[in-house]
């Protein structure tokens, strides 16, 4: 059917925004921020710990990485388990050799298909992100409320019981999102969420519950994005991360304040054997310029100079 005039009417049309989810900010022209240590730039490293379930049916949509072939797709199914039984420890390893403070985003169902495995992360002492339930659970346009509610009450509460730690962050699965997630997540307690990728420096994000801070997640800077969907190769990679980085350095010198580099890790794509090697590479680089901060600590210390 034709659309209908109902379909071009925005009632915030205006300039900036058309919503009033944030205020109209230009970066150039906020207050400048600091990172400890006087570094430029903070590297902030997120891993994503996800269950791609083998039955998913795609509705109302699949997610980023998702099992594509007719069930049982074994091949992609195993190709993601690898990530969960042998890349994401070579991931640790190369952390603990750079000195680099990684945050975990995990989904729930981690925490009953891969228990052991959780149980090393929350070992290590590392931040933990709320991502959602798994691959196969999407929030959406249109969702039911109570039913979204419940998938965020369930992923926190699993992930909670096993972290032993407050979770105070949310990254959706795919970074999808209905008309009333970021009310949901903040009527939860959490403080920051990674959804929204316009920015390069977190913002305050308002919402009926009150207000969070958005995360500068960027979905270029992305193992997954840059060699798997765009099939550049290894040092491709190694190189646009070193660009962005370099970049940020030049805005920070010109005045611009302090950047955040946010860099995300998929061990079935980066933990492979053949392209570990690189990922060493790019954090020798980056360790010896950036200060590596978790997610929390990025927004504590961005909050702080907001408010002083």
């Amino acid at each position: 059917m034709p659309l209908g005039p109902d379909n071009f009417e925005y009632p915030m049309r205006r300039q900036g925004m058309d919503h009033d989810r944030y205020e109209w900010s230009m970066l150039h022209t906020r207050k400048p921020v600091s990172w400890p240590g006087d570094k430029p730039v903070a590297l902030w490293v997120n891993v994503a710990v996800e269950i791609f379930p083998l039955d998913d049916d795609g509705q109302p949509f699949k997610l980023p990485g998702a099992l594509r072939k007719p069930y049982p797709d074994v091949q992609t199914y195993t190709w993601r388990d690898y990530g969960s039984r042998v890349g994401i420890y070579r991931l640790m390893r190369a952390f603990d050799r750079f000195g680099i403070s990684p945050t975990w985003s995990v989904n729930g169902a981690v925490s009953e298909i891969y228990p052991n495995l959780l149980k090393d992360i929350c070992g290590r002492g590392d931040e933990i992100i709320a991502h959602g339930w798994d691959m196969a659970t999407p929030h959406y346009g249109g969702m039911d409320q109570q039913e979204e509610e419940a998938i965020v009450s369930r992923t926190l509460d699993a992930l909670g019981s096993a972290a032993q730690q407050p979770v105070r962050g949310w990254m959706s699965p795919g970074k999808s999102q209905s008309e009333t997630t970021p009310e949901i997540v903040a009527k939860a307690g959490l403080d920051y969420m990674c959804d929204w990728a316009n920015d390069d420096m977190p913002y305050p994000f308002h919402t009926d519950e009150g207000t969070l801070i958005a995360m500068p997640h960027s979905d270029d800077i992305d193992d997954q994005r840059i060699i798997g969907d765009y099939k550049h190769g290894e040092e491709s990679f190694v190189e646009q991360v070193s660009d962005q980085y370099r970049w940020q350095v030049k805005e920070a010198e010109n005045g611009g304040g302090g950047r955040v580099l946010a860099l995300n890790l998929h061990p079935w794509m980066i933990g492979q054997s053949h392209r570990i090697a690189y990922l060493e590479e790019l954090f020798a680089f980056l360790s010896e310029r950036c200060i590596s901060l978790s997610a929390s600590q990025i927004c504590d210390s961005w909050r702080e100079q907001q408010d002083g």
